[in-house]
């Protein structure tokens, strides 16, 4: 066994999609010393008690996972607490790495940073060339910031910072809040309510024709480590220091109207998907330019279909409860 996988590695948010995700990850590759600590055991909003914890704790690399998350209401109906939790959290974690000698840390992002208007698929160099979309604008502003502040370490004290910019995530571990959830979790939750109670439709919001990009958490999390573990230069010579971020992708997208039959057939629902075009639906086209990640030789490997199979399963087995209050 290599050293690095003997380092004591932090996964701020391992209880979340994600950070359980990476969890997995690291696990299957041997690695050992793997740090976490609950939201009751350590308060990443508490600016002594993450310093407190780095001092303490011998950490030599860093996944950020840790997020305020949600969806278009969630965002709309919080953006205070948006933009408050989650800028304090990364500063938190990145400045408290930092003082504490750490020098690798990975800071998880969204696709959600790139302007309203970005052309399509959305490029790393789209980034900060326009006007954000005004329902999770706050959102992005944090998640901006939590780029920059890692650049700005690595350009001034030659850390080796990294960032990775997702897609729309599923799977295990998803939240599937009634009101606060994303669309992939929201609509499994309504199709599966629909056959519990033998409803004969399903109404979405919108025309159905928005087009979306889908990315399995478990692809998210191979993508993370492996843009972890790249070598430095390597690493350099594919990105720049005040663009250093790097989109995770499938490359490819499917409408909201697709999505949903597909998940109407993984449910099993047999009645009719009705979609209502008096509702909103959104920007036309989200998708993201995986060239720079695919040049790096990295490349998803779920498809759609299988993943949302997979992320019903997952529902089913642990019920209305799981990550649903």
């Amino acid at each position: 066994m290599t050293n690095y996988q003997e380092d004591g590695i932090f996964i701020a948010g391992h209880n979340g999609m994600v950070g359980s995700a990476i969890m997995r990850r690291l696990q299957s590759l041997g690695y050992k010393n793997l740090i976490t600590r609950d939201r009751n055991e350590l308060n990443l909003l508490d600016q002594r008690a993450v310093e407190a914890f780095f001092s303490k704790n011998k950490i030599k690399q860093v996944y950020m996972a840790a997020a305020k998350v949600g969806g278009i209401h969630a965002n709309n109906t919080y953006p205070a607490e948006f933009i408050y939790e989650n800028l304090v959290m990364q500063t938190n974690v990145i400045n408290s790495a930092h003082m504490n000698g750490v020098q690798k840390l990975l800071f998880l992002g969204s696709s959600c940073i790139y302007p309203v208007a970005a052309p399509q698929p959305m490029a790393e160099s789209d980034l900060l060339q326009g006007k954000l979309e005004p329902t999770n604008e706050p959102y992005a502003i944090a998640k901006i910031a939590g780029i920059k502040l890692c650049e700005s370490y690595n350009r001034q004290y030659g850390r080796d910072y990294r960032s990775v910019m997702p897609t729309n995530l599923y799977g295990p571990n998803d939240n599937y809040h009634p009101d606060n959830s994303h669309v992939i979790p929201a609509l499994l939750r309504r199709f599966h309510e629909a056959v519990l109670y033998n409803k004969d439709e399903v109404v979405i919001w919108g025309s159905g024709s928005p087009k979306r990009e889908f990315l399995h958490v478990d692809d998210m999390a191979s993508a993370s480590v492996y843009v972890m573990e790249l070598s430095r230069d390597v690493y350099e010579r594919h990105t720049q220091p005040m663009l250093s971020h790097i989109n995770v992708g499938t490359g490819e997208d499917c409408t909201i109207r697709e999505l949903a039959e597909t998940i109407s057939q993984v449910t099993g629902f047999k009645g009719r998907v009705i979609f209502d075009a008096t509702k909103p639906d959104g920007a036309p086209r989200k998708l993201m330019d995986v060239s720079r990640i695919e040049l790096l030789g990295w490349k998803s490997s779920i498809n759609l279909r299988s993943g949302l199979r997979e992320a019903y399963e997952w529902f089913s087995e642990n019920g209305l409860k799981a990550r649903s209050s």
